[in-house]
């Protein structure tokens, strides 16, 4: 099924592919920028959108294959629970944010806030993360092919970062941590799964200290 968004309405859109009985596979031409498109689905469809998208594509997403052939605004992937999210190009702001499963991956760039609030999803992005990726991360894997900006990992929980690159900084409570057998494995397991070729010797490990987890009294003064 071929839908072009220069003669359909995103929302006419979106109401077929919550149809009872959708058709299976869909090609989304002339997106323009047009935002939450493919949101909300339920059943293991297959997107795949010619063109860049705006705000919150492929959000809440369960089960479909989503993929965008171009660049994707603020929250693509925002929420997602399952299936897989694959953007060509760069990312905006928030990518993947307050996610709880399915993997998310980023061909190109990804600017600040990557994984924010993250809660159990898979984020690999081919290129760079901006400022503040995987900040407040409680659950699920980042991994960064190339540099990440400032403040990485700030405020961790328990999700786990990987970084080929330099790293701007480190956020409150982040540390390198030592790459061991299994996180070889896990990583490399990852990159496969995002059709990367890349070497996980390469990357470097960071997670959280676990500081911020108990009260100290000299905290409250």
């Amino acid at each position: 099924m071929t839908v072009d968004l220069a003669a359909t309405p995103v929302r006419d859109l979106n109401q077929a592919l919550h149809a009872p009985e959708p058709e299976q596979r869909w090609r989304v031409r002339n997106p323009r920028g047009a935002h939450a498109i493919a949101c909300g689905l339920t059943r293991p469809l297959s997107v795949e959108i010619d063109g860049h998208v705006g705000y919150y594509c492929a959000g809440m997403n369960q089960h479909a294959a989503v993929t965008v052939n171009g660049n994707a605004g603020v929250g693509v992937a925002e929420n997602m629970m399952s299936g897989t999210v694959r953007i060509r190009g760069n990312t905006s702001q928030s990518a993947g944010a307050t996610a709880h499963g399915g993997l998310l991956v980023i061909e190109g760039d990804a600017a600040a806030r990557c994984g924010i609030s993250m809660k159990g999803v898979d984020i690999v992005v081919g290129g760079d993360v901006g400022h503040m990726s995987a900040f407040m991360g409680q659950a699920g894997r980042l991994v960064v092919c190339g540099d990440a900006g400032d403040a990485l990992g700030d405020s961790l929980y328990e999700a786990r970062l990987y970084v080929k690159g330099a790293v701007k900084s480190l956020g409150a409570d982040c540390v390198e941590k030592p790459m061991r057998d299994e996180h070889l494995t896990e990583l490399a397991g990852l990159l496969k799964a995002a059709e990367f070729d890349e070497d996980p010797a390469a990357f470097r490990r960071y997670g959280s200290a676990r500081r911020l987890y108990h009260f100290k009294i000299d905290n409250a003064y």
